[in-house]
């Protein structure tokens, strides 16, 4: 009788969550956002309206997350409301594992096997290709030709290259501060300071152009568009260069021969 008499005077599961919220001084949305359960849910247990609610399971185990929340014991909320909901007791390691969930927000069936079906077409797709792609490599080696292998050849010098074929006017010019004298046949066409980016070019009309180079490394001599080898080492004074497109083509030889010109004719050294 008297176990009677406390379950008669017991308040509700709603009532009991209710009160308990209240003297935390919580709202149903800070309970919905800290639970994640959907805020129609708990008010569907506070006003006991079993009918907006899902499956007793679900229900059970929304209300022992409520009431974690608020400092209830989960386990007698979740007693006292299978008892109000007039469910079987079940096995209390079910039930305490039990994880709240929204059944309106679980995925269709219909979805989760369109997904399955796309993955499996993925897998499969992927597998042929890559079956293809090993079955058509040995098909394309066997098609090619076999390379040919060169006979065996002993090696010989090679010939000896010829000079290449000097057109077009023939231009000094310097990388690099270079003094020059250029001569022709005695006279002398130019003497001095080449700075770096000047050049001369020999007139078209000299016969037997020659250089002198204080230093030849830092000239760069042009015959037409061909560049022409050193005219000699570097920190030597070169002298007696040929600047004819051939001989400068053909690159640095014996020094060509100093044609001197006549001398003058001997003056009396008496003035008359």
């Amino acid at each position: 009788m008297d176990e009677e008499f406390e379950a008669a005077e017991l308040p509700s599961v709603g009532e009991r969550l209710r009160v308990a919220r209240e003297e935390k001084g919580y709202s149903l949305e800070d309970i919905a956002a800290e639970t994640r359960i959907p805020l129609r849910h708990l008010e569907s247990l506070e006003t006991a309206d079993w009918d907006r609610l899902p499956a007793p399971t679900y229900s059970i185990g929304f209300a022992k997350s409520y009431a974690g929340k608020v400092g209830l014991d989960r386990a007698e909320i979740g007693e006292q409301l299978r008892s109000e909901m007039g469910g079987q007791r079940t096995d209390n390691s079910t039930v305490e594992h039990f994880e709240p969930a929204d059944p309106a927000r679980a995925m269709p069936k219909w979805l989760v096997f369109s997904a399955i079906v796309a993955v499996l077409v993925i897998v499969l797709a992927f597998t042929w290709i890559s079956n293809r792609s090993v079955s058509e490599e040995p098909v394309a080696t066997a098609n090619q030709a076999p390379t040919p292998q060169a006979p065996t050849v002993a090696a010989t010098a090679p010939p000896p290259a010829q000079p290449a074929a000097a057109q077009g006017p023939v231009v000094v010019s310097a990388t690099a501060p270079a003094w020059i004298r250029i001569t022709d046949q005695g006279n002398t066409l130019f003497e001095g300071m080449l700075q770096p980016g000047q050049n001369y070019q020999v007139p078209p009309t000299a016969r037997a152009p020659l250089l002198r180079a204080g230093a030849p490394e830092a000239l760069k001599i042009m015959v037409g568009q061909a560049v022409a080898p050193p005219v000699g080492p570097a920190g030597q004074v070169t002298s007696n260069v040929s600047l004819l497109p051939t001989d400068l083509m053909r690159g640095p030889a014996a020094p060509a021969p100093v044609q001197q010109p006549a001398p003058p004719a001997p003056q009396n050294s008496l003035a008359q």
